[in-house]
């Protein structure tokens, strides 16, 4: 029957005179652009990397283009005002901007961090370190009401210390905190990588302690964009998520020599070997989902996050800033 069918569907054609191409003679369909600001280029986001550099976006037909926000503020003021398509950052940012009013609120779609990706580094090697260590001291925190420095301050409370209790310096802007620490500021400070590897190289700084291990897992990261581009690109939405759901399929299916050496291109003023210490270092923290679906019971955490911090008066339904349908097809793929 389906021959048949064939045969008749060839002999309309000829005679009505249409000619069908091979699909190698076809067009290729061109891609569709998109632009993508992340809170900051780092390692941390290794899955996202991944995809960049392996071609899953191109896989996916979509030409990406990235840019990094200095900041979740700037990340959000970025995605509010139409300068980027979807906004990679914590989201909290999100939750300020539906606290607020906003009319066309950001939608998290898919999370890609677990675990929170940052450092406690000291000016000594301190291998019995116990959080009380840092009553009394000056610590080079975070941006007030970040995830970077909320998270630091939950890990505190949870420890029994009143953030209080601790001199935390809030002002220094997000990625100098490093340069300022080198620089002689603080007795300790709280670093992303390659921040705080290179405090270590340099030999003024040492590692003391995981605030990822520390918090436990917390939706540290993921992507959102206006609900009324969602609504309008759900195609272009579902092919961004497949492509990054491919890129966390690769992390946790290789050694962080392989990723290392996938994703350097990223990072052209970092060496390989750097690269694969600090991959191996957010590798064994268990940094990364398996799958990109943010779930309520994630979303509750961040929450109490925000409650223990003080930034959040009154709570938001998960209903309103979160969808998993792109993240549940991404993963059946």
């Amino acid at each position: 029957m389906k021959r048949k069918f064939i045969s008749l569907l060839t002999t309309a054609l000829l005679l009505t005179g249409t000619v069908l191409l091979p699909a190698a003679a076809e067009e290729s369909t061109p891609l569709q652009e998109l632009t993508l600001n992340e809170v900051a280029h780092s390692i941390f986001y290794a899955p996202q990397y991944a995809a960049i550099e392996l071609g899953y976006f191109q896989e996916e037909g979509i030409e990406l283009t990235l840019v990094n926000g200095f900041g979740a503020d700037k990340t959000m003021t970025a995605l509010l005002s139409g300068d980027a398509d979807i906004g990679f950052m914590g989201s909290e940012a999100s939750i300020y901007t539906y606290s607020g009013g906003a009319a066309d609120a950001p939608v998290n779609f898919a999370q890609l961090t677990q675990r929170a990706g940052n450092f406690l580094v000291a000016r000594q090697e301190m291998p019995d370190f116990e959080w009380s260590d840092l009553i009394g001291k000056d610590v080079l925190g975070g941006r007030k009401g970040g995830m970077p420095e909320m998270v630091f301050e939950y890990i505190l409370m949870e420890n029994g210390i009143e953030p209080s209790e601790v001199n935390i310096d809030q002002s220094i802007d997000f990625g100098s905190t490093a340069a300022a620490f080198s620089g002689g500021q603080g007795e300790f400070t709280v670093e992303f990588e390659p921040g705080a590897t290179s405090l270590e190289q340099e030999g003024v700084g040492y590692v003391v302690a995981s605030l990822g291990t520390d918090s436990g897992y917390v939706p540290y990261t993921a992507y959102c964009a206006k609900e009324s581009f969602i609504q309008e690109n759900p195609e272009l939405i579902q092919g961004f998520t497949n492509a990054l759901q491919k890129g966390m399929d690769y992390v946790n299916s290789h050694t962080p020599e392989e990723i290392a050496a996938v994703i350097a291109p990223q990072f052209p003023e970092t060496d390989v070997e750097t690269i694969t210490a600090i991959v191996t270092r957010y590798y064994e923290q268990d940094t990364w989902k398996e799958d990109l679906i943010f779930e309520k019971e994630s979303f509750e955490l961040l929450q109490d996050i925000l409650e223990s911090a003080q930034e959040l008066t009154e709570r938001v339904p998960y209903e309103a800033l979160v969808t998993t349908e792109f993240a549940e097809k991404a993963a059946k793929k």
